[in-house]
């Protein structure tokens, strides 16, 4: 996908023509006001691709949200059954794994 950059006088003069470069020929044309870049011109399969990416990660995020709902849960239920008493921190048990596994390995050297 090719981008054109024209400034918003020349968009003017040929309005009829940068639309086309938009709508069928494939290109987003930025114009520019005083030199800098204002508004971008897309095409609508541009216009719904974005969209449908916009609504896959605000799908993704609101599926996040649910897990860490449902991992907050099961803490509380787990701390409940436990009387209040935390788990062990799996990290200081990874950690302790990991170690005796390479001294495992360090042994048959």
């Amino acid at each position: 996908m090719s981008t054109v950059t024209i400034s918003l006088t020349e968009a003017k003069q040929n309005l009829g023509e940068v639309i086309n470069w938009a709508a069928y020929g494939g290109k987003r044309v930025t114009l520019l006001s005083r030199g800098k870049p204002r508004i971008v011109l897309i095409s609508i399969d541009d216009l719904q691709r974005l969209d449908a990416q916009s609504d896959e990660r605000e799908l993704r995020k609101a599926r996040r949200r649910a897990w860490l709902e449902e991992a907050r849960a099961l803490r509380e239920r787990i701390l409940k059954r436990r009387g209040g008493v935390p788990l062990p921190d799996s990290v200081e048990e990874l950690r302790a794994l990991r170690e005796e596994r390479d001294e495992q390995i360090m042994g048959l050297r």
